[in-house]
Protein backbone atom coordinates (compact mmCIF):
# COMPACT_ATOMS: atom_id res chain seq x y z
CA UNK A 1 0.00 0.00 0.00
CA UNK A 2 -0.20 0.22 -0.24
CA UNK A 3 -1.85 6.71 0.39
CA UNK A 4 0.38 12.62 2.95
CA UNK A 5 1.50 17.23 1.05
CA UNK A 6 3.48 20.62 2.22
CA UNK A 7 3.53 23.84 0.38
CA UNK A 8 5.87 26.66 1.50
CA UNK A 9 5.79 28.29 4.74
CA UNK A 10 5.40 32.28 4.21
CA UNK A 11 7.04 34.61 6.16
CA UNK A 12 6.64 38.56 4.77
CA UNK A 13 7.88 41.46 6.01
CA UNK A 14 5.75 45.09 5.84
CA UNK A 15 7.18 48.04 5.08
CA UNK A 16 6.59 50.96 7.31
CA UNK A 17 3.60 53.34 5.57
CA UNK A 18 2.00 50.62 3.82
CA UNK A 19 -1.40 50.03 3.50
CA UNK A 20 -3.06 46.73 4.19
CA UNK A 21 -4.99 46.29 0.82
CA UNK A 22 -1.06 46.43 -0.34
CA UNK A 23 0.53 44.01 2.24
CA UNK A 24 -2.01 41.44 1.84
CA UNK A 25 -1.62 41.75 -2.20
CA UNK A 26 2.25 40.98 -1.54
CA UNK A 27 1.58 38.69 0.72
CA UNK A 28 -0.57 36.56 -1.72
CA UNK A 29 1.79 37.28 -4.54
CA UNK A 30 4.64 36.09 -2.51
CA UNK A 31 2.84 33.14 -1.07
CA UNK A 32 1.80 31.88 -4.95
CA UNK A 33 5.45 31.50 -5.70
CA UNK A 34 6.62 29.85 -2.80
CA UNK A 35 4.04 27.70 -2.93
CA UNK A 36 5.21 25.63 -6.23
CA UNK A 37 8.22 23.99 -4.93
CA UNK A 38 11.28 22.89 -4.30
CA UNK A 39 8.37 20.03 -4.34
CA UNK A 40 9.10 16.43 -2.48
CA UNK A 41 6.67 13.69 -2.42
CA UNK A 42 7.10 10.57 0.23
CA UNK A 43 4.83 7.41 0.30
CA UNK A 44 4.58 4.11 0.12
CA UNK A 45 2.89 2.03 -3.42
CA UNK A 46 -0.28 4.28 -3.45
CA UNK A 47 2.07 7.12 -3.80
CA UNK A 48 4.29 5.20 -5.87
CA UNK A 49 1.70 3.69 -8.72
CA UNK A 50 3.29 0.58 -9.59
CA UNK A 51 2.61 -0.87 -12.74
CA UNK A 52 0.66 2.21 -14.03
CA UNK A 53 2.93 3.21 -17.22
CA UNK A 54 5.62 4.92 -18.13
CA UNK A 55 7.73 3.36 -14.76
CA UNK A 56 10.36 5.61 -14.07
CA UNK A 57 13.27 6.02 -11.51
CA UNK A 58 15.36 3.93 -9.51
CA UNK A 59 15.59 1.29 -7.91
CA UNK A 60 12.95 -0.74 -10.26
CA UNK A 61 11.79 -2.03 -6.99
CA UNK A 62 10.27 0.76 -6.24
CA UNK A 63 7.48 1.12 -8.74
CA UNK A 64 7.21 4.66 -9.59
CA UNK A 65 4.83 6.12 -12.49
CA UNK A 66 5.38 9.32 -14.19
CA UNK A 67 1.80 9.41 -13.75
CA UNK A 68 1.36 9.03 -10.18
CA UNK A 69 -0.41 11.56 -8.05
CA UNK A 70 3.16 13.14 -7.25
CA UNK A 71 4.05 13.55 -10.76
CA UNK A 72 0.57 15.29 -11.57
CA UNK A 73 0.76 17.29 -8.55
CA UNK A 74 4.08 18.88 -9.60
CA UNK A 75 2.32 19.29 -13.57
CA UNK A 76 -0.17 21.09 -12.35
CA UNK A 77 2.00 23.39 -10.09
CA UNK A 78 3.82 24.40 -13.25
CA UNK A 79 6.83 23.09 -11.06
CA UNK A 80 10.53 22.77 -13.30
CA UNK A 81 12.25 19.03 -13.33
CA UNK A 82 14.69 20.00 -10.82
CA UNK A 83 12.36 21.52 -8.35
CA UNK A 84 10.49 18.10 -8.45
CA UNK A 85 11.51 15.06 -6.35
CA UNK A 86 9.57 11.57 -5.79
CA UNK A 87 11.23 9.16 -3.64
CA UNK A 88 7.99 6.92 -2.93
CA UNK A 89 8.68 3.45 -2.87
CA UNK A 90 6.61 0.35 -2.83
CA UNK A 91 6.21 -1.37 0.25
CA UNK A 92 7.28 1.42 2.38
CA UNK A 93 6.83 1.95 6.15
CA UNK A 94 6.95 4.11 8.58
CA UNK A 95 10.20 3.81 9.35
CA UNK A 96 11.46 3.47 5.39
CA UNK A 97 11.29 7.57 6.10
CA UNK A 98 14.52 7.69 7.81
CA UNK A 99 16.16 4.33 7.12
CA UNK A 100 17.38 2.44 3.37
CA UNK A 101 14.62 0.16 2.37
CA UNK A 102 15.43 -2.67 0.46
CA UNK A 103 13.96 -3.86 -2.45
CA UNK A 104 13.98 -6.66 -5.05
CA UNK A 105 15.78 -4.72 -7.18
CA UNK A 106 18.23 -2.47 -5.51
CA UNK A 107 18.08 -0.28 -1.95
CA UNK A 108 15.75 2.48 -1.63
CA UNK A 109 18.00 5.53 0.22
CA UNK A 110 15.92 7.02 3.62
CA UNK A 111 13.05 8.95 2.10
CA UNK A 112 13.20 12.25 4.11
CA UNK A 113 17.24 12.29 2.85
CA UNK A 114 15.35 14.15 -0.08
CA UNK A 115 14.77 17.10 2.24
CA UNK A 116 16.30 20.13 2.79
CA UNK A 117 15.98 23.28 4.10
CA UNK A 118 15.39 24.57 1.06
CA UNK A 119 11.95 22.19 0.58
CA UNK A 120 8.81 24.35 0.13
CA UNK A 121 6.30 21.09 -0.38
CA UNK A 122 5.90 17.76 1.20
CA UNK A 123 3.32 15.26 0.22
CA UNK A 124 3.55 12.00 2.79
CA UNK A 125 1.61 9.15 2.06
CA UNK A 126 1.83 6.22 4.35
CA UNK A 127 0.91 3.63 7.24
CA UNK A 128 -0.82 0.85 5.44
CA UNK A 129 2.03 -1.09 5.40
CA UNK A 130 2.59 -0.28 9.02
CA UNK A 131 -0.85 -2.08 9.61
CA UNK A 132 -0.62 -5.00 7.24
CA UNK A 133 -3.69 -3.91 5.26
CA UNK A 134 -2.88 -5.70 2.19
CA UNK A 135 -1.94 -8.87 4.22
CA UNK A 136 -5.29 -8.17 5.54
CA UNK A 137 -6.94 -8.44 2.54
CA UNK A 138 -5.42 -10.98 1.39
CA UNK A 139 -6.21 -13.27 4.61
CA UNK A 140 -9.81 -12.41 4.39
CA UNK A 141 -10.11 -12.85 0.28
CA UNK A 142 -8.67 -16.56 1.39
CA UNK A 143 -11.14 -16.60 4.16
CA UNK A 144 -14.43 -15.60 2.52
CA UNK A 145 -13.61 -17.91 -0.29
CA UNK A 146 -13.58 -20.82 2.06
CA UNK A 147 -16.51 -19.22 3.89
CA UNK A 148 -18.65 -19.21 0.81
CA UNK A 149 -17.85 -22.52 -0.17
CA UNK A 150 -18.27 -24.28 3.21
CA UNK A 151 -21.29 -22.03 4.43
CA UNK A 152 -22.72 -21.65 0.38
CA UNK A 153 -24.03 -18.32 1.52
CA UNK A 154 -25.76 -15.62 -0.75
CA UNK A 155 -24.48 -12.25 -0.57
CA UNK A 156 -27.18 -11.26 2.49
CA UNK A 157 -25.48 -12.30 5.38
CA UNK A 158 -23.16 -10.11 7.57
CA UNK A 159 -21.11 -13.00 9.17
CA UNK A 160 -17.50 -11.75 9.18
CA UNK A 161 -15.08 -14.81 9.37
CA UNK A 162 -11.91 -12.79 9.06
CA UNK A 163 -12.72 -10.05 11.15
CA UNK A 164 -13.12 -12.68 14.52
CA UNK A 165 -9.69 -13.51 13.68
CA UNK A 166 -8.28 -10.10 14.13
CA UNK A 167 -10.71 -9.49 16.73
CA UNK A 168 -10.41 -12.86 18.83
CA UNK A 169 -9.78 -12.32 23.06
CA UNK A 170 -11.66 -9.00 22.75
CA UNK A 171 -8.39 -7.10 21.01
CA UNK A 172 -8.98 -5.49 18.29
CA UNK A 173 -5.38 -6.53 16.98
CA UNK A 174 -5.82 -3.80 14.38
CA UNK A 175 -6.55 -1.04 15.77
CA UNK A 176 -3.48 -1.66 18.12
CA UNK A 177 -1.46 -1.72 15.15
CA UNK A 178 -3.18 1.78 14.04
CA UNK A 179 -2.02 3.56 17.18
CA UNK A 180 1.56 2.50 17.07
CA UNK A 181 2.02 3.80 13.70
CA UNK A 182 0.41 7.26 14.99
CA UNK A 183 3.35 7.62 17.27
CA UNK A 184 5.53 6.22 14.78
CA UNK A 185 4.09 8.99 12.32
CA UNK A 186 4.51 11.69 15.01
CA UNK A 187 7.38 11.11 15.12
CA UNK A 188 8.01 11.01 11.41
CA UNK A 189 6.51 14.18 11.08
CA UNK A 190 8.93 15.97 13.86
CA UNK A 191 11.73 15.07 11.75
CA UNK A 192 10.27 16.57 8.87
CA UNK A 193 10.00 19.66 10.14
CA UNK A 194 12.94 19.66 11.25
CA UNK A 195 14.67 18.89 8.37
CA UNK A 196 12.47 21.13 6.25
CA UNK A 197 11.61 24.01 8.68
CA UNK A 198 9.90 26.22 5.80
CA UNK A 199 7.83 23.71 4.31
CA UNK A 200 3.84 23.00 3.94
CA UNK A 201 3.23 19.24 5.24
CA UNK A 202 0.36 17.30 3.44
CA UNK A 203 -0.62 14.25 4.60
CA UNK A 204 -2.42 12.38 2.12
CA UNK A 205 -4.86 9.73 3.45
CA UNK A 206 -6.28 6.58 1.22
CA UNK A 207 -8.62 6.50 -1.42
CA UNK A 208 -11.84 4.55 -0.42
CA UNK A 209 -10.81 0.38 -1.24
CA UNK A 210 -14.00 -1.25 -0.96
CA UNK A 211 -17.66 -0.50 -0.95
CA UNK A 212 -19.99 0.50 1.81
CA UNK A 213 -22.20 -2.59 1.10
CA UNK A 214 -19.96 -5.72 0.60
CA UNK A 215 -22.85 -7.30 -1.43
CA UNK A 216 -21.33 -5.23 -4.39
CA UNK A 217 -18.19 -7.43 -4.31
CA UNK A 218 -18.20 -10.34 -6.57
CA UNK A 219 -15.29 -12.77 -8.03
CA UNK A 220 -13.06 -9.66 -8.28
CA UNK A 221 -12.64 -9.00 -4.37
CA UNK A 222 -14.77 -12.77 -2.64
CA UNK A 223 -14.01 -11.19 0.73
CA UNK A 224 -17.55 -12.15 3.01
CA UNK A 225 -19.96 -9.16 2.99
CA UNK A 226 -19.15 -8.47 6.61
CA UNK A 227 -15.57 -8.36 6.32
CA UNK A 228 -15.70 -6.06 3.86
CA UNK A 229 -17.62 -3.51 6.24
CA UNK A 230 -14.99 -4.38 9.02
CA UNK A 231 -12.05 -3.74 6.28
CA UNK A 232 -13.79 -0.47 5.15
CA UNK A 233 -14.02 0.72 8.94
CA UNK A 234 -10.12 -0.33 9.30
CA UNK A 235 -9.02 1.94 6.26
CA UNK A 236 -11.42 4.97 7.96
CA UNK A 237 -9.44 4.13 10.87
CA UNK A 238 -6.14 4.56 9.56
CA UNK A 239 -7.31 7.67 7.68
CA UNK A 240 -8.45 9.25 11.23
CA UNK A 241 -5.36 8.69 12.74
CA UNK A 242 -3.66 10.11 10.03
CA UNK A 243 -5.81 13.32 9.95
CA UNK A 244 -5.25 13.67 13.69
CA UNK A 245 -1.12 13.46 13.37
CA UNK A 246 -1.43 15.74 10.66
CA UNK A 247 -3.04 18.32 12.35
CA UNK A 248 -1.02 17.89 15.29
CA UNK A 249 2.00 18.55 14.01
CA UNK A 250 0.92 21.35 12.25
CA UNK A 251 0.58 19.59 8.68
CA UNK A 252 -2.83 19.37 6.61
CA UNK A 253 -4.68 16.46 5.93
CA UNK A 254 -5.71 15.61 2.52
CA UNK A 255 -9.18 13.44 2.46
CA UNK A 256 -9.00 11.03 -0.89
CA UNK A 257 -11.00 9.14 0.71
CA UNK A 258 -14.37 11.35 0.19
CA UNK A 259 -13.50 11.95 -3.25
CA UNK A 260 -13.12 8.23 -4.18
CA UNK A 261 -16.80 7.16 -3.25
CA UNK A 262 -18.15 4.57 -5.38
CA UNK A 263 -14.85 4.50 -7.37
CA UNK A 264 -13.77 1.53 -5.15
CA UNK A 265 -12.27 -1.70 -6.53
CA UNK A 266 -15.89 -3.85 -6.73
CA UNK A 267 -16.77 -0.39 -8.86
CA UNK A 268 -17.12 -0.85 -12.51
CA UNK A 269 -13.63 -1.03 -14.37
CA UNK A 270 -15.16 2.26 -16.47
CA UNK A 271 -15.47 4.51 -13.52
CA UNK A 272 -13.15 2.45 -10.04
CA UNK A 273 -10.25 4.70 -8.77
CA UNK A 274 -9.29 0.84 -7.18
CA UNK A 275 -8.44 -2.38 -9.09
CA UNK A 276 -9.79 -5.67 -7.98
CA UNK A 277 -7.38 -9.28 -7.44
CA UNK A 278 -7.49 -9.25 -11.57
CA UNK A 279 -6.65 -5.41 -12.57
CA UNK A 280 -8.37 -4.69 -16.20
CA UNK A 281 -6.58 -1.49 -16.78
CA UNK A 282 -2.67 -0.93 -15.76
CA UNK A 283 -2.07 -1.18 -11.95
CA UNK A 284 -1.41 -3.51 -9.44
CA UNK A 285 -3.74 -5.75 -7.94
CA UNK A 286 -6.25 -3.77 -5.22
CA UNK A 287 -3.83 -0.21 -5.77
CA UNK A 288 -5.18 2.63 -7.51
CA UNK A 289 -4.73 2.80 -11.51
CA UNK A 290 -4.08 6.38 -13.50
CA UNK A 291 -7.63 7.75 -12.89
CA UNK A 292 -7.46 6.72 -8.93
CA UNK A 293 -3.95 8.61 -8.95
CA UNK A 294 -5.49 11.37 -11.23
CA UNK A 295 -8.45 11.81 -8.38
CA UNK A 296 -5.65 11.96 -5.65
CA UNK A 297 -4.43 14.84 -7.50
CA UNK A 298 -7.07 16.38 -7.94
CA UNK A 299 -7.74 15.99 -3.86
CA UNK A 300 -4.16 17.30 -3.46
CA UNK A 301 -3.89 20.26 -5.99
CA UNK A 302 -7.33 21.46 -4.14
CA UNK A 303 -6.16 21.24 -0.72
CA UNK A 304 -2.45 22.87 -2.02
CA UNK A 305 -4.72 25.32 -3.79
CA UNK A 306 -7.05 26.67 -1.11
Amino acid sequence: MGVTLACGVLITAVSIGQNSDSSDKNTKSIKSEVAKGPYVALGDSYTSGPKIPPQTSTPAGCDRSGRNYPALVAKGLGLKTADFRDVSCSGATISDLTTPQSTSNGTNPAQLSALTTDTRLVTLGIGGNDIGFSSMITKCVGTGTLFKLAERITDITDKAPCEEKYTSGGTDKVAQKIRTAGDHLAQALNEIQRRAPEARVYVVGYPSILPAKGTRCGRGLPIAPGDVTFLRQKQQQLNTMLGERARAAGATYVDTFTPSAGHDACSPAATRWIEPLKPSSPAAMVHPNERGEQGMASAVLSTVKS
